[in-house]
């Protein structure tokens, strides 16, 4: 009998290929929709907000992941006194399969969580919103984090993305 993988196992899941960590709710959300992108998503549904693509369902997800021991959240205070929180897949994640969508999801996990979100933006633009240049459109929106050469490490960040074995190409915005 095969059994539907629930939301919240999805959602532990990208943490547990993403390394078995991703420190900030962003980075969960923008690791998650670049995997949608890629292929390699759960089928959770994004719509644009502040900080770029976000999905409800996976807020919910990975706060029941948590409730079921699939994953462990720890909050933390910032240095500048805000919160963030720490995921942790447990045993009960399931083990890690190496192969595209693990290297993937690692990889989009390890990139800088601002550079994460103005990739992850850019892409959503391009897609969804269909933006010629999502790059100059993200830096309209966000420019209090294009500072400094951060948009040039941001879409560096994604050509690399763009270098990785996927299920379906991600579209070519640099």
């Amino acid at each position: 009998m095969v059994t539907e993988r629930r939301d919240r196992e999805k959602a532990a899941e990208i943490v547990r290929d993403a390394g078995g960590q991703v420190v900030g709710r962003t980075k969960l959300q923008k690791v998650a929709y670049l995997l949608e992108l890629a292929g390699f998503g759960a089928g959770f549904k994004f719509e644009y907000r502040h900080y770029g693509p976000f999905s409800e369902d996976l807020a919910n997800a990975i706060r029941l992941a948590d409730a079921f021991g699939l994953v462990t959240e720890t909050e933390r205070v910032a240095n500048w006194g805000g919160c963030y929180s720490i995921y942790s897949a447990t045993a009960d994640a399931g083990a890690r399969v190496e192969g595209p969508r693990s290297t993937f999801c690692e990889r989009a996990a390890k990139i800088d969580p601002v550079e994460l979100e103005l990739a992850a933006t850019a892409a959503f633009l391009n897609v969804v919103e269909g933006c010629k240049d999502p790059w100059e459109e993200t830096a309209r929106r966000k420019p209090e984090k294009v500072g400094g050469r951060r948009i040039e490490r941001a879409k560096e960040a994604y050509r690399n993305l763009l270098a990785l074995e996927t299920a379906r190409p991600l579209p070519k915005i640099v």
